[in-house]
C-alpha cells in the first residue's frame, strides 16, 4: 500500500452495520450502529473521522488497537467501506469483527459465529462479495420478526423498536461489546461458549 506505514497499523476492524441518516438512526436494522456508538461512548473515543466511505476512529479495545468503523453506504454497499479499510492496513478476514441485527433471533438474543452464509442479510452479503470470503466472526443482534414475514419484513427492519424492545436491546449492547472484547481476547470458540 502506498501509504500503508507500520506505526498506523491496527489489529482487528470491528464494523457496527447499519444505515446513515436520522430516518433510520432507532430502526432494527442500526443495531450495529447503536452497539459500536456505544463502544465509542464507553472509550472516550468519538467515531468522528471520515474515510473509507465511514464515520470511524482507532481505539485500544480488548488489548488490541482496533479500527471502529460505521459505513455511510446504506446497509447494501456496507462491503465498500470494510474493504477499503481491510485493503488500506492489510487486516485479515479473520480480524474483521462485525455487529449486526438479525430476524431469526428474538428479541435481544446474541449470537456469536466466526463465520457463515448472510442468512438473506443484505449488508452481510455485501461484505462477503467484498472481502470473497464468508469466514469473518461476526455478532447477531435479534431484533425478531414480524407475524406474518414476507412482504413486512422490510418495514419491520427499518421499523423502529416498541418500548419494551428497547429495554432488552440497550441490555444486548451491553453484551455485544463483551462478546466483541471476547471474541478479540480469547477467540470465537469461548465467546460462543458464554454469549450463545
Amino acid at each position: 500500500m502506498l501509504f500503508g506505514n507500520k506505526s498506523s497499523a491496527v489489529d482487528w476492524l470491528i464494523v457496527g452495520l447499519g444505515n446513515p441518516g436520522q430516518k433510520y438512526e432507532h430502526t432494527r436494522h442500526n443495531m450495529g450502529f447503536l452497539t459500536v456508538d456505544l463502544l465509542a461512548e464507553k472509550t472516550g473515543v468519538k467515531l468522528n473521522k471520515v474515510k473509507f466511505k465511514a464515520a470511524y476512529n482507532i481505539m485500544n479495545f480488548a488489548g488490541c488497537k482496533c479500527l471502529v468503523m460505521k459505513p455511510q453506504t446504506y446497509m447494501n454497499l456496507s462491503g465498500e467501506a470494510v474493504r477499503e479499510a481491510v485493503q488500506f492496513y492489510k487486516i485479515p478476514a479473520d480480524h474483521v469483527l462485525v455487529i449486526y441485527d438479525d430476524i431469526s433471533l428474538p428479541v435481544g438474543k446474541l449470537r456469536v459465529r466466526p463465520t457463515g452464509s448472510a442468512g438473506g442479510h443484505n449488508g452481510i452479503k455485501n461484505i462477503i462479495a467484498h472481502l470473497g470470503t464468508q469466514d469473518f466472526p461476526r455478532v447477531k443482534i435479534g431484533v425478531g420478526a414480524p407475524e406474518g414475514g414476507g412482504a413486512e419484513m422490510v418495514d419491520w427492519v427499518i421499523g423502529a423498536p416498541s418500548q419494551a424492545e428497547r429495554k432488552v436491546l440497550v441490555e444486548s449492547f451491553e453484551k455485544a461489546i463483551q462478546a466483541a472484547e471476547c471474541i478479540i481476547a480469547h477467540g470465537c470458540q469461548q465467546a460462543m461458549n458464554q454469549f450463545n
